[in-house]
């Protein structure tokens, strides 16, 4: 690959419910584990981080057909790792122009399992737990879960436990415009509370995420267009231990 590749346009960043569009083919390549990988100019595929899957689905045109089986994104280039649907097509030329789809329920889960990840730490503090500060998610269908720094008093976990989930279903059948704006950095730390977190530059413009009338927070993720859309929350388990506390939870 070419050393000087430029960065993706994010589509995906701007319009989280677009599930087409089309790009031009910027590389072909084997990378070293022999998994085939597309560059493009653009992309409306979601990569794989912030606690969130990669998106799913295909690149095509007339002459071939690309599954998408993965996505990373480096040093701001998006990686999309699959295979072609016939051999033959391995052979595309630079420039070729190429229709993206993303698989819908794959990425309607995800979108739904991240805002629930994100609602949750709304409601952490709805509970009186002020204190905890929230670090990651891990927000997979097989067993998402948000993670806070600081720790509970082990006979507060079962109550904790029931408030949580009824506060966050509350508020799911209340529902609530969920927005997704990229701001200059003063006014995303009004939204946000009135501070970003340290790793975000003070002359960068963060895209923030903002479920109903709460607090927003930094996010490159997709979400759901209106906190109804989760359906309903379960909080599976509490862990708190070494500094740390785990909130799982599943979604209707």
């Amino acid at each position: 690959m070419e050393e000087n590749s430029r960065p993706t346009k994010l589509e995906y960043y701007e319009d989280m419910f677009k599930l087409q569009s089309s790009a031009t083919l910027l590389f072909s390549f084997l990378d070293e584990d022999g998994r085939q990988v597309l560059i493009l100019d653009s992309t409306i595929f979601h990569p794989q981080g912030g606690g969130q899957p990669s998106d799913t689905g295909s690149i095509s045109n007339p002459q071939f057909k690309f599954i998408v089986q993965d996505v990373r994104s480096k040093d701001k280039i998006v990686y999309h790792y699959g295979h072609f649907e016939n051999s033959k097509d391995e052979n595309i030329e630079k420039g070729a122009q190429v229709l993206l789809s993303v698989d819908e329920a794959r990425r309607k889960l995800n979108s739904r399992l991240h805002s629930a990840g994100h609602l949750l730490d709304i409601c952490v503090k709805n509970v009186g737990w002020d204190h905890l500060e929230p670090t990651k998610g891990y927000h997979f269908s097989d067993g998402p879960f948000v993670e806070y720094k600081g720790t509970v008093p082990q006979n507060e976990l079962q109550g904790k436990q029931n408030e949580l989930e009824l506060e966050a279903n509350n508020l799911i059948s209340k529902g609530g415009k969920v927005s997704v704006s990229i701001l200059p950095y003063d006014r995303a730390s009004e939204l946000c509370g009135g501070s970003l977190p340290d790793y975000i530059p003070k002359d960068s413009t963060p895209r923030i995420v903002q479920l109903g009338e709460s607090p927003g927070c930094p996010c490159g993720g997709t979400h759901v267009g209106n906190l109804n859309e989760i359906l309903s929350l379960k909080v599976s388990q509490i862990r708190t231990r070494k500094g740390l506390t785990k909130v799982f939870y599943n979604i209707g």
